[in-house]
């Protein structure tokens, strides 16, 4: 197996994620208020790209982790206030620097093991020993982190490697496995040996996964009461690119539930399908700023972005259902209330543009494409086809600005594992268009900060000094504290043209025949309910 930083992004990076909690927001009347609920019924949900791995220490694909929350349930859950309610654990404390969590008494494994306390220290040791080379390390749990188990009382007492204003989000969030499965991570790879609902019971890779409920399963979050009618038995979860197939089996009621962006969302509003709407970050332009790159020089990254009519671009990439941009953290309730974005990424201005490159020594060809010292301006920029039918014309528009200026963009298309592989192993490119969705500001910390592939997650190789000060500053205060600090970082961001965020989208998750509620970023499985 390659390297955990070598096989599994973003994305939280390289997919597009859900980015809000708790009871969705539905338009209208809700289409199942007639229906009877009904027990043994198949859950059938759709996803646009195969996840790979779904060993949860091992990713940060937002897929693999949608998949992963049938799979491995965290310490705790998440309610519709954004506060922490119970999950593995019954109780819970913390401070930037540690934690500690009581565990239920409930908790088995898929083989009828009891789930202990040094099993979970287990879990977030793995994590944080960076001898794992762990993605989710700096992202959900510091590197140098470490726990201590107490099996006979069921409590886990962590402490991080490093301040963390969210550290008990962060930790609470981490999906846990079984023993079997830290002895053998193979298996988890395979979605074996969770703490979750449902156990996995085949997989077609690139086609479906079939899971089925546990029926011991009694600790999901809150007040999860595993006796209540319209439980699902079975989940499968098919695999399909093509958003308009999507929205045809929706209709059709072959599909049960799916996440559709670009146009077909619009005639599944128009037949009255339940759904629930959520705010993602979906126009994101990124910068390979390795030595020798062309984005290494902040004036031409800023002359790349004044070459483009933005506000144009967000319209065909989300066909005018955009949500307002204030940061690059989109989850609601968001972890702070503010404005890091609006007056500090460069407006259009080409006349601006075309002169920086002038003043660097990029001099018009006769195609109209610039040359220096013999070189063509030639770059390569990526998109991720699995954000939907939009994203291929609003790259298009931009490879359209960006020729206008004398700078000649190719466009590579790729699906979620092959983004991964370009941004984490080969490095081969020059822009991204692929968002980075995140649920904390500290998220963002390993993926513009610190270490670059192969050893760490900053794939742009970003060295932004007055982030970095900012970030420690406000890693010092829990919660909402820091929020002035963590807000000044991203703006730090956004004025080197580190990244420049254009375009949020208001994304459904539709359901036919079945409701649910997105939690922590995800479809939480212990909500999904089905209709006759």
């Amino acid at each position: 197996m390659k390297t955990a930083r070598h096989t599994a992004v973003t994305a939280v990076v390289v997919a597009l994620t859900v980015s809000a909690c708790g009871p969705p927001a539905n338009s209208g009347t809700d289409p199942n208020a007639n229906r009877d609920l009904a027990d043994g019924k198949t859950f059938t949900y759709a996803v646009a790209s195969d996840p790979g791995t779904l060993d949860p220490g091992l990713t940060v694909l937002s897929i693999a982790g949608e998949i992963g929350r049938y799979l491995y349930d965290g310490l705790l859950g998440m309610d519709d206030k954004g506060q922490p309610q119970a999950g593995l654990a019954a109780q819970w404390e913390a401070t930037t620097t540690t934690a500690s969590f009581t565990l239920r008494k409930d908790i088995t494994c898929p083989d009828g093991s009891p789930l202990t306390a040094k099993d979970v220290a287990a879990n977030i040791d793995f994590i944080g020993d960076p001898a794992n080379k762990s993605p989710i390390a700096g992202n959900t749990v510091k590197v140098g982190t470490k726990a201590v188990a107490d099996d006979a009382a069921g409590t886990v007492k962590v402490t991080s490697g490093a301040p963390d204003a969210f550290l008990l989000r962060n930790v609470g969030n981490v999906p846990i496995v079984c023993a079997k499965g830290l002895a053998d991570r193979a298996t988890l790879a395979k979605g074996e040996n969770g703490t979750g609902m449902f156990t996995v019971s085949e997989i077609v890779p690139n086609d479906h996964y079939t899971l089925s409920r546990r029926k011991d399963y009694a600790w999901g979050p809150g007040t999860f009461d595993p006796r209540q009618k319209g439980l699902p038995d079975k989940v499968i979860i098919r695999v399909i690119p093509n958003m308009t197939t999507i929205a045809n089996l929706l209709l059709s009621g072959e599909l049960n539930a799916a996440q559709v962006i670009g146009p077909d969302q619009q005639r599944l509003r128009a037949r009255g399908l339940f759904h629930a709407d959520t705010t993602v970050a979906f126009g994101e332009l990124w910068f390979n700023q390795a030595p020798g790159r062309f984005g290494a020089d902040q004036a031409m990254r800023r002359a790349l972005v004044q070459a483009l009519d933005l506000a144009q671009v967000a319209k065909v990439l989300t066909r005018d259902a955009d949500a307002p941009v204030r940061g690059l953290i989109t989850m609601e309730p968001p972890a702070c209330t503010g404005d890091s974005a609006t007056g500090h990424i460069p407006g259009f201005d080409l006349a601006a543009a075309k002169a920086a490159l002038e003043a660097a020594g990029w001099k018009p060809g006769p195609d109209g494409i610039r040359t220096k010292e013999g070189k063509r301006l030639a770059l390569t920029a990526i998109y991720g086809t699995q954000i939907g039918s939009t994203m291929a014309p609003a790259a298009e528009l931009m490879q359209r600005g960006w020729k206008e200026a004398g700078v000649d963009v190719t466009l590579k298309g790729l699906d979620s594992p092959a983004t991964s592989q370009t941004l984490f192993a080969t490095g081969d490119w020059d822009l991204s268009m692929t968002p980075v969705s995140l649920n904390l500001p500290s998220q963002l910390t390993p993926f513009v900060s610190g270490s670059r592939p192969p050893e760490g997650t900053n794939f742009a190789h970003i060295d932004n000094p007055r982030y970095d000060a900012l970030v420690a500053k406000a890693a010092t205060q829990a919660g909402a504290a820091g929020c002035p600090d963590w807000l000044a970082a991203e703006t730090a961001l956004f004025e080197d043209q580190d990244v420049a965020q254009f375009a949020n989208s208001v994304l459904p998750t539709f359901g036919n025949k079945t409701r649910f509620e997105i939690s922590n970023t995800f479809l939480q499985p212990s909500s999904i309910r089905m209709y006759a």
